[in-house]
């Protein structure tokens, strides 16, 4: 009967300690704002593969990545983002993704 009760209840207990584990790492601040960069210079490759993005337009696009990287370098030198920090990086995510946006859906492509 031990046997019966036990083994799910284990492998339950189980289930939910993974799932924990891989949650605090998604729902950590640092993730978050990585996983956004690494998805935007993602959005900004697949523009120049597929011709959606001058080369001009990429160099831009990367410049202000590159300006967004060296921001949050600098607020993590004292070792964590406060949450101040972590909004103003954020906010210029959020006006990088929108200017990605609008050079892909703009006229100009590579031919």
């Amino acid at each position: 009967m031990f046997k019966r009760t036990a083994c799910p209840i284990m492998v339950g207990l189980l289930a939910l300690s993974f799932s924990g584990a891989a949650f605090a790492k998604k729902g950590s601040t640092s993730y978050n704002i990585d996983q956004r960069e690494a998805d935007q210079e993602l959005r900004i490759q697949q523009g120049v593969k597929s011709g959606q993005l001058t080369p001009k337009e990429a160099s831009k696009l990367e410049k202000g990545e590159a300006r967004i990287q060296s921001r949050e370098a600098r607020m993590k030198s004292d070792g964590r983002l406060t949450p101040n920090e972590r909004k103003q990086l954020n906010h210029q995510l959020d006006v990088e993704s929108k200017k990605i946006y609008r050079e892909k859906h703009d006229k100009q492509k590579v031919q």
